[in-house]
C-alpha cells in the first residue's frame, strides 16, 4: 500500500456503519472528527499490524456531555482499547505512588455490532498546554515528570504487582532495541553514510553507559508525553493516552517531550535541559541525553520504514523527516541544540509539503 496524497481520505464513509450503534447506544457523532483527518489515519494504516481503531468526538443525546470514543472490531485493536483500560484503573492503585495521575471519566465500555467500544468523557480545558505562559508550561512539566518519577518500582513486591499490568523495559532492552533501529535503517538506506555513521555514534554512547541506563531504570514513565496526550484542568494534568505508560528509564518520557519542544517550543526545551543539568546529578543529565538518543534512533526508524510505503508530496515529506530528525540526533550526540535555522526550515518544507487537511487538523492539536 502507497499512500501519495491525503485527499484520498474517506473517513466519513469509514464511520457510517457506527452511526446506528451509537445511536442506539445513546451518542451523536460530531460533525467535525480531527482525529480521522490528514496524516493520522494513513500512519496507522502502514504502521500497525491492527485494522482501524477509531477515536472519535461525540455527546451524550440525554444531557449533551461531551465524549471521547474509541471503537474498533479488530482483534488486536480491541486488545489495544482494553490494555488502556486496565491501565487507567490501575493509575489509581499504584500504592508505592507518592502522587495520583488524573485519568478521563469512564462512562461507558461495551461490545456492540462486533465493535469494542470505550466511551470516556472528554476532558475539556480553558487553553492548550502551549497557548500557556512559559514559566507555567515549566511548572506543568516539570510536576508531571516528578509524578511519574516519585513512582519507582524498588522491591519485589512493587515490580511483582506492576509488571503485568504496565509492562517493563531495562537496560538491555534499549541497547537491543536501538541496535534493531540501526540494522533495518542500514538495510532500507544503504546509500545513507551519514545517518548510519550517527546511529553508530549513538550506538556507542549508549554501550559505553550501560550501567547509567540501568542506574536510572525502574522508573514509572510515559512513553508518548506530548501535549496531544495530555489536558490541563486547574494545574492537574489528566492523561489520555494511559496504554504508554511502562516501567522503564526515567529519563525516557522526558527524552520525548524534549524532542517534540525542538520543533514546538525552544525556550521550554532550553529550560528543561537547564533544569537537570543544574539540579540533578551528571549521571542524570547523561540519562536524559541517552534517552534522548533512543528516541531519535527509533523516530528515524519510523519514518524510514515509511519511505517504500508512500509517494509524491508525502514521500518527499517522509525523507525530509529522516533528515531533520538525523540533524537532532548529531547536535545532541555534540552535547549542543540542533540550530533554530535547521528547525525553521524544515518547518517551512514540512508545511509547504502538508495537506490543507493535516494543517486544519494540527490547528489546537497541541
Amino acid at each position: 500500500m502507497k499512500v501519495s496524497k491525503m485527499s484520498k481520505n474517506n473517513w466519513k464513509e469509514k464511520i457510517k456503519p457506527l452511526i446506528p450503534i451509537f445511536s442506539e447506544l445513546g451518542f451523536i457523532l460530531e460533525d467535525d472528527q480531527p482525529h480521522m483527518k490528514g496524516e493520522r489515519p494513513f500512519m496507522q494504516a502502514v504502521t500497525t499490524k491492527s485494522g482501524q481503531k477509531f477515536i472519535l468526538l461525540a455527546h451524550r443525546k440525554s444531557d449533551g456531555e461531551k465524549v471521547v470514543i474509541k471503537a474498533t472490531r479488530d482483534s488486536a485493536g480491541a486488545e489495544e482499547i482494553k490494555h488502556e483500560r486496565v491501565c487507567r484503573e490501575a493509575i489509581q492503585d499504584i500504592v508505592f505512588a507518592y502522587k495520583i495521575f488524573f485519568t478521563p471519566e469512564e462512562i461507558l465500555f461495551t461490545k456492540k455490532g462486533g465493535y469494542t467500544i470505550s466511551v470516556q468523557k472528554y476532558v475539556d480545558q480553558k487553553s492548550t498546554f502551549l497557548d500557556r505562559p512559559l514559566e507555567e508550561q515549566f511548572s506543568l512539566a516539570l510536576k508531571s515528570f516528578k509524578s511519574q518519577e516519585s513512582t519507582h518500582a524498588t522491591t519485589y513486591r512493587h515490580r511483582k504487582s506492576i509488571i503485568k499490568t504496565f509492562g517493563k523495559v531495562d537496560a538491555d532492552w534499549y541497547l537491543e532495541s536501538y541496535k534493531s533501529f540501526q540494522k533495518n535503517i542500514k538495510e532500507k538506506l544503504p546509500e545513507d553514510k551519514k545517518v548510519q555513521e550517527l546511529l553508530e555514534r549513538g550506538g556507542i554512547s549508549l554501550k559505553e553507559n550501560y550501567e547509567i541506563i540501568k542506574q536510572y531504570s525502574n522508573f514509572l514513565t510515559h512513553t508518548d508525553f506530548v501535549p496531544h496526550n495530555f489536558r490541563i484542568i486547574e494545574n492537574d494534568v489528566y492523561l489520555l493516552d494511559a496504554s504508554s505508560l511502562r516501567f522503564g528509564n526515567k529519563y525516557e518520557g522526558w527524552a520525548r517531550f524534549l524532542n517534540f519542544m525542538t520543533l514546538y517550543n525552544r525556550p521550554l526545551e532550553d529550560a528543561l535541559l537547564f533544569y537537570v543539568k543544574n539540579n540533578r546529578t551528571e549521571e542524570e543529565y547523561t540519562s536524559l541525553k541517552l534517552m534522548r538518543i533512543f528516541r531519535l534512533g527509533e523516530i528515524i526508524w519510523f519514518y524510514t520504514n515509511l519511505l517504500s510505503k508512500t509517494s509524491e508530496d508525502l514521500k518527499k515529506l517522509t525523507t525530509l523527516r529522516v533528515g531533520f530528525w538525523s540533524d537532532v540526533l548529531e547536535a545532541t550526540l555534540e552535547n549542543k541544540q540542533v540550530s533554530e535555522e535547521i528547525v525553521e526550515e524544515y518547518k517551512k518544507t514540512r508545511d509547504q509539503l502538508r495537506s490543507e487537511d493535516e494543517k486544519e487538523r494540527q490547528v489546537g492539536l497541541h
